[in-house]
């Protein structure tokens, strides 16, 4: 685990940075953003995704943990994230107008995207699989490309 060292460090101050500009975009529009019933669900739900990347990265950073320990955080992180995505993304759905469910859809599917990986991360790290660690990348990414989409609606697409 210590060649993906750098690459948790690395990963620990760009969720931060991105968390901050998150919360940020939400004070800036918080009137705005209240006026939408599915939106302030979706900024907790980017929060939490984003949040997730950096705790996980952090957890990863203790040293001298077992592949298995370092699953079993890694597999409740994940199931959090993943439940916890999984009904706020359905809440969305629920409030959301029919003319834009397709869209609403279509993110549940990216928010799922996002926090499957950790769950299958963490069953390679249960069995001593260090291979895990790449679908903790990739989960990584997923969860970082959804925030800054959402932070984008929270701070631009918002005004418009």
């Amino acid at each position: 685990m210590n060649e993906w060292h750098d690459f948790f460090v690395a990963i620990v101050g760009a969720s931060a940075a991105l968390t901050g500009l998150i919360f940020v975009g939400i004070s800036i529009n918080l009137t705005r953003i209240l006026s939408f019933s599915q939106l302030p669900r979706r900024a907790l739900l980017s929060l939490i995704l984003i949040s997730i990347v950096m705790v996980i990265s952090m957890v990863l950073l203790i040293p001298k943990q077992t592949d298995f320990v370092c699953g079993v955080e890694v597999l409740l992180l994940g199931l959090f994230c993943w439940s916890t995505s999984f009904f706020i993304s359905v809440s969305i759905i629920k409030k959301t107008d029919k003319q834009y469910k397709k869209a609403a859809v279509r993110m549940m599917i990216l928010n799922q995207l996002s926090t499957l990986p950790y769950i299958i991360a963490a069953i390679f790290l249960l069995f001593n699989n260090e291979n895990g660690l790449y679908f903790i990348a990739a989960a990584f990414i997923f969860c970082t490309i959804k925030a800054i989409t959402d932070a984008w609606v929270l701070l631009i697409e918002i005004n418009r």
